[in-house]
């Protein structure tokens, strides 16, 4: 079985790399419960001036969870930052399109429209990636460790061309 790769783009590992500057943008004030309890109430100020209602007041669930999450989307963001990869915006916008689904459950069931422009911005950056990530090109056998050209027991040095950056 082979499965289409081919050579990034620069331009497209520059869309990888500036959707994870917008992650590490939006979420790095969720990863700490210090950081998180401004960033609640600014959004909840900010949706409560603009009429699309406030958010729930914190408790320590909510405050774990943010957390988590932003300490995951920070690391994910940081390693798209240094090493952006097609595989990388690849499983970017598949993340997205998780994100986005369980925001709009969230909106669908009264989460405060605070939540749309997140929404939207999760939808262009998973489209942006997925319409132009590298489909043609190269292609590798997949059938087990002797195929797997990264894999230590094959003893073969050269990368998937989806983990190589410029080729």
């Amino acid at each position: 079985m082979n499965r289409p790769c081919a050579p990034a783009r620069p331009s497209y590992l520059r869309v990888v790399r500036a959707s994870a500057w917008y992650d590490l943008a939006v979420t790095a004030g969720f990863a700490t419960p210090w950081t998180y309890t401004p960033v609640h109430h600014a959004l909840s100020s900010l949706g409560d001036s603009l009429g699309w209602g406030v958010l729930p007041a914190p408790d320590t669930w909510q405050t774990l969870y943010a957390n988590l999450m932003g300490s995951v989307v920070t690391v994910w963001a940081a390693l798209r930052i240094v090493r952006p990869l097609p595989l990388h915006g690849l499983l970017d916008a598949v993340a997205r399109v998780l994100f986005s689904s369980w925001m709009a459950y969230a909106l669908a069931h009264g989460a405060p429209r605070i939540l749309w422009p997140f929404l939207t911005l999760e939808i262009a950056w998973g489209i942006t990636q997925l319409a132009l990530w590298p489909r043609t090109g190269r292609t590798r056998p997949v059938a087990g460790p002797a195929a797997d050209r990264t894999h230590p027991v094959a003893g073969r040095t050269d990368r998937y061309p989806l983990d190589t950056p410029n080729r």
